[in-house]
């Protein structure tokens, strides 16, 4: 029962992003061609609600469930990871047409093609596991 309340956020996550057409295809075709403002101001406002609540999580001494600090490891230095990462990431979202969140809520909505994008991902992680101590790093 206390992951409940986990459930609830991630269906209001759900109605959210269908609402503001964030898992439509077209509003991320029109990103990618820098078209429409529409999803820039979606990803912008995550990020600054992401910032604030971080901020406030610092300030306030939030914990998590189990009483311990809530603590933001910090990221190694590369630019060629990041840069090799987010090219593979913004592929396969150009080509799908979803990222990896939104592939749940695509389902939910009835799009029962993405059950094969979704079992890909599923694999893809599974397969990167497997591999990471193999991969360069």
């Amino acid at each position: 029962m206390k992951f409940l309340k986990f459930l609830f956020v991630g269906i209001f996550f759900g109605i959210v992003l269908v609402k503001s057409e964030a898992i439509s295809w077209f509003r991320i075709y029109e990103m990618f061609r820098f078209q429409s403002f529409h999803m820039y101001g979606i990803i912008g406002t995550a990020i600054a609600t992401g910032v604030l609540f971080l901020q406030l999580s610092k300030k306030l001494n939030w914990q998590t469930q189990d009483g311990k600090s809530i603590l933001v490891p910090k990221k190694d230095k590369g630019i060629v990871r990041y840069l090799v990462g987010g090219s593979i990431f913004g592929l396969g979202w150009g080509l799908i047409g979803a990222c990896p969140g939104p592939i749940y809520i695509m389902v939910g909505a009835g799009y029962m093609s993405f059950i094969i994008v979704l079992i890909a991902a599923i694999l893809g992680t599974f397969l990167y596991g497997l591999l990471r101590d193999k991969l360069p790093h």
